[in-house]
């Protein structure tokens, strides 16, 4: 299972959305947008957002961070998770 996050250093629901992912003891790969445009536009063309962060697992794009969070206060991001595994 791979997740994926595109993010900014300088912005606090990154910091959030890492932190849920990090207290699960889950590892993702990120990507830092932060002067770079090209990358930048490369999340808006597979997310269809402009803001950061932008979340996938696996292949599912999740959004951002409140998204992540609505999916852990639901239970279903844990069942998201497994599927992906």
């Amino acid at each position: 299972m791979s997740i994926e996050i595109y993010s900014s250093d300088y912005c606090p629901f990154c910091v959030r959305a890492k932190s849920l992912l990090q207290s699960k003891s889950l590892t993702y790969t990120e990507h830092k947008v932060d002067g770079k445009p090209q990358l930048r536009a490369t999340m808006q063309q597979k997310s269809g957002r402009t803001s950061v962060p932008q979340i996938w697992v696996g292949e599912v794009h999740v959004g951002g961070c409140d998204d992540l969070f609505l999916l852990e206060r639901s239970g279903k991001l844990d069942k998201l998770l497994a599927a992906e595994a």
